[in-house]
């Protein structure tokens, strides 16, 4: 594997606009595919706890791609605050690893 990849687990109520984020994310090739399930959520927003049904993608990706994907999800999630996180994939199998990198772009020059 010559690039690191990353898991980006994002969450949102809106499981078709989520499907549409993800599909737009892989065929503008930022991420080589995004795995989708149900999830329910506990927390505190607002001063009450809340209890939610949601969907849950984890995309795979190069490392260098998720600060597009973070900007993406950002400005176009309908939460004020949604969850959007980066994970390290420290191993795996390198034929996958290396099928990921191959399905997404080069980062633009200006990126880190």
């Amino acid at each position: 594997m010559t690039e690191p990849i990353s898991e980006v687990i994002i969450t949102a109520g809106d499981e078709p606009w989520l499907l549409a984020f993800t599909r737009s994310l892989v065929e503008q090739r930022l991420a080589a595919c995004g795995q989708h399930s149900p999830i329910r959520s506990i927390y505190r927003w607002n001063g009450e706890i809340c209890d939610d049904g949601e969907v849950r993608v984890a995309l795979h990706t190069r490392q260098s791609l998720v600060s597009a994907i973070i900007e993406r999800a950002r400005a176009e999630h309908s939460y004020d605050v949604p969850c959007v996180l980066a994970l390290p994939v420290l191993g795996g199998n390198t034929d996958y690893l290396a099928w990921v990198v191959e399905s997404t772009i080069d980062p633009p020059a200006d990126q880190p």
